[in-house]
């Protein structure tokens, strides 16, 4: 006769179940709209500009961490600091900032609510990111033309490095052109799906 080395009133414990994660991140209903490199979703030129702006976003971190950590340890360890690295900082600040804003937004990667779009049908939910994308394209378009009063007028340069201020306003119209293009091109998907609800995935428009 064999005996159990575990009590009858024992509970068993179970490891918990974690939940995927991508039930939370991923919108079945957004989809079309994604750029994806991997599966070549989207249009090309929007696909490779998203890369680069990716690889220039990791330069210009690197740089970042060069040039401050270099002024931390020039006054730390021998007292003296190069003046231009502060200004050089800033400015690859302002770049890293609104590259890294149009590469969020081509990857859908800003913060957004989407509890109730991601459990509308399908129509419904492109009419609402139709109405979003309008908005966004219109406040872009709006940016552009503030950028390009900027660009025009700016004609001074850097105190230090002497470097032209509408070098650095060119990231800010870089960014919103490129936020613009990729909205309009999402309001076209959107069409798409709102016209021709029962169209299967593959033929809709954005996908190749």
């Amino acid at each position: 006769m064999t005996t159990s080395s575990t009590p009858p009133n024992a509970v068993t414990s179970k490891a918990p179940v974690l939940e995927d994660p991508s039930v939370y991140l991923n919108d079945p209903n957004r989809k079309l709209l994604e750029l994806d490199t991997e599966t070549r979703q989207g249009p090309v030129l929007f696909r490779w500009l998203t890369l680069a702006m990716e690889y220039l976003i990791g330069a210009i971190l690197a740089a970042l961490i060069v040039a401050v950590s270099s002024n931390v340890v020039g006054r730390s360890v021998f007292n003296h600091s190069l003046p231009w690295v502060d200004e050089l900082a800033r400015m690859l600040f302002i770049w890293l900032v609104f590259i890294g804003a149009a590469a969020a937004f081509a990857r859908y990667e800003h913060i957004a609510v989407d509890a109730l779009v991601r459990r509308l049908p399908l129509r419904v939910a492109h009419m609402l990111y139709f109405l979003q994308h309008l908005i966004i394209a219109g406040l872009m378009l709006v940016m552009i033309w503030g950028g390009y009063q900027v660009l025009t007028r700016s004609s001074g340069r850097s105190a230090i490095m002497g470097v032209p201020l509408s070098l650095v306003s060119l990231s800010l119209v870089l960014c919103v052109i490129f936020i613009a293009a990729v909205s309009l091109w999402r309001m076209w998907v959107s069409v798409g799906v709102i016209r021709q609800p029962h169209r299967q995935s593959a033929d809709l428009p954005g996908e190749r």
